[in-house]
């Protein structure tokens, strides 16, 4: 029996797509499954993330900000993301009017898996697996009283997302733009995006927000030679919590990325970036009135602002430039003398991503990747080498960078020709 016909891939991609977004609006509506009651406690919520750098799925190329490039339609992209905090989650005590910082997270190390699939090529699925690979710290003891300490390793909150292209841009490679055989390609694009996080995450590890999670966003970049910029304006809303005054509610996300191409092909860049996320929830001021037992949480007029720059290295040498390395280390912003929770004292990150582009610089119909001579028009099959003009001779000719038009003909020179040298006398045979 012949079974059922497979659906089209447009098809197929508008079913992944449904059903990713009906996962994520279920899982988003339930409260953290793990310490649920935890989220619920005045003044001593643990389920806030320590963790503000949320990365993206797909290509990008900085390090905190998400790219406008989206896989090709019919492609899968992983990733892995890993970042090592010193110092998120500080906890402010007092103890016979004495106050004390408590280390909740010391040193901590997270890694997200990163899973892309192109439905078509504008839209882009995304799926993020953060999980904390170690961490140390007191966790919320010194406040809660809590007898447990800080689990050493634990689940974070995993995201789902898209990603559309608005302004697209062009398939080809950075340097190609503006040769003769590279299709038309714009200097700026523009993607919007939109994730939302399921409470699959520890709350009482600092791992979790607990509830769902809304963040859209906004991201262009610009290329110009060999220098390119990047900016990221979103929102993440998402519900109240409070630790010991400590507030941390829905924010605002600004993004800001500038690099330059070192080496042809993206083989080595450098890039400078920074991030702040201003919080939109009031802080609180904690007091313990006179002749009254417990403590009072009122607000005080403070507005927190957590913020980081970052320097990092990247190159992306193979594959066609889908094979993406970067890693770089930054610090806090200090826009006050205390640190605000969430707000790292320094922070390293590697970033390993397989994003394929299909990039195609020479229009060709060869993918870069496969392409012997990605910068001239060729043919494919080519037994002289896959993608290379018929003018190539030899086998894995590489024509990078040269025309595939015929050389120019010599012109005729204005001497006059050499005259023929004078024919030779014919022999004669001696007379008998």
């Amino acid at each position: 029996m012949r079974g059922s016909p497979r659906p089209s891939r447009p098809a197929y991609g508008r079913r992944v797509l449904l059903a990713t977004l009906t996962c994520t609006a279920v899982l988003g509506a339930l409260p953290g499954r793990a310490h649920a009651g935890s989220c619920a406690v005045p003044l001593t919520s643990t389920c806030i993330n320590d963790d503000n750098l949320w990365p993206h799925a797909g290509a990008s190329r900085f390090l905190t900000l998400g790219g406008t490039e989206t896989a090709a339609r019919g492609e899968v992209g992983f990733g892995l993301y890993t970042t090592y905090l010193s110092r998120p989650m500080v906890l402010v005590t007092s103890s016979g009017g004495v106050r004390g910082a408590d280390n909740a997270i010391d040193d901590q190390v997270n890694t997200s898996f990163l899973f892309s699939y192109g439905v078509s090529d504008r839209l882009e699925l995304d799926a993020i697996l953060p999980v904390t690979l170690s961490q140390t710290g007191t966790g919320a003891s010194p406040i809660t009283g809590a007898r447990t300490g800080l689990q050493t390793t634990g689940t974070r909150d995993f995201r789902f997302g898209l990603a559309y292209a608005l302004v697209p841009r062009s398939r080809v490679d950075p340097d190609a733009a503006g040769e003769p055989d590279a299709p038309p390609s714009s200097v700026w694009a523009l993607t919007a995006r939109g994730e939302i996080s399921a409470p699959t995450g520890d709350t009482s590890s600092f791992a979790s927000d607990g509830y769902a999670v809304w963040s859209p966003s906004l991201a262009a970049d610009y290329r110009r030679g060999g220098w390119f910029g990047g900016a990221e304006l979103g929102l993440r809303v998402r519900k109240t919590q409070e630790l010991q005054g400590a507030r941390i509610g829905s924010q605002a996300f600004v993004g800001l990325g500038v690099g330059r191409d070192l080496l042809r092909g993206e083989r080595l860049s450098v890039v400078a970036e920074a991030y702040v996320l201003p919080t939109f929830a009031e802080q609180h001021a904690i007091s313990e009135p006179a002749g009254a037992f417990g403590t009072v949480s009122s607000p005080d007029g403070k507005y927190i602002a957590p913020a980081e720059w970052m320097l990092s290295v990247r190159s992306a040498p193979l594959f066609g430039g889908d094979l993406q390395l970067q890693a770089g280390g930054g610090g806090s912003v200090p826009f006050s003398s205390e640190a605000p929770v969430t707000n790292p004292r320094f922070r390293f990150a590697l970033s390993i991503r397989y994003a394929p582009l299909g990039r195609d610089s020479d229009g060709d119909g060869v993918l870069d990747k496969d392409d012997v001579c990605p910068r001239v028009r060729g043919l494919a099959g080519n037994p002289a080498g896959e993608g290379c003009p018929p003018s190539a001779e030899r086998e894995q000719v590489d024509l990078t960078g040269t025309s595939s038009a015929p050389p120019p003909a010599v012109p005729p020179s204005s001497a006059p020709p050499p005259a023929a040298p004078p024919t030779p006398p014919a022999l004669q045979g001696n007379p008998r």
